[in-house]
């Protein structure tokens, strides 16, 4: 069992898959088109992933604004979403991304990445990013029901 995480970009899609345990996430890959409105391809290909990762859950980035407000860019994720649900059969759940191509951006800038060579893995680090948030809220989740069956 595992869980793909996806940052849905008008370019690109950062890709990254946890580990079988559900501790910690993985870039995988960054996937790139010509084109904001051609997605079969993008589909077909996170297709193969869930497939070869046997995932059984996918996470993508919620692009919020700041003011918690939805824009254009959260309809358009939520449509792919929606699409990779039927595709896929499986749920899709979305997670808060504020800030975290920012994050990642820090991450690569102290890690001595330069410019020209970061755009072509930002994404893939954003999508850790917003899987391992969404991991560890999971395993919070559990750790509180947990402390509560205890009580």
């Amino acid at each position: 069992m595992r869980i793909l995480g996806l940052d849905f970009g008008s370019r690109t899609v950062g890709v990254a898959v946890s580990d079988g345990l559900l501790l910690t996430a993985q870039g995988v890959e960054t996937i790139e088109r010509k084109d904001e409105n051609k997605l079969r391809k993008t589909a077909a290909r996170i297709e193969e992933l869930v497939k070869e990762y046997e995932i059984t859950t996918i996470v993508m980035g919620l692009p919020k604004n700041m003011n918690n407000t939805e824009g254009e860019r959260v309809e358009k994720t939520k449509a792919f979403g929606e699409m990779l649900e039927r595709r896929t059969g499986l749920p899709v759940v979305y997670w808060d991304e504020r800030l975290t191509t920012v994050a990642a951006e820090q991450v690569l800038m102290e890690s001595g990445v330069r410019r020209e060579n970061r755009k072509a893995v930002i994404d893939k680090i954003a999508a850790c990013f917003i899987l391992q948030g969404y991991l560890d809220h999971i395993r919070f989740r559990q750790s509180e029901a947990v402390q509560t069956d205890k009580e």
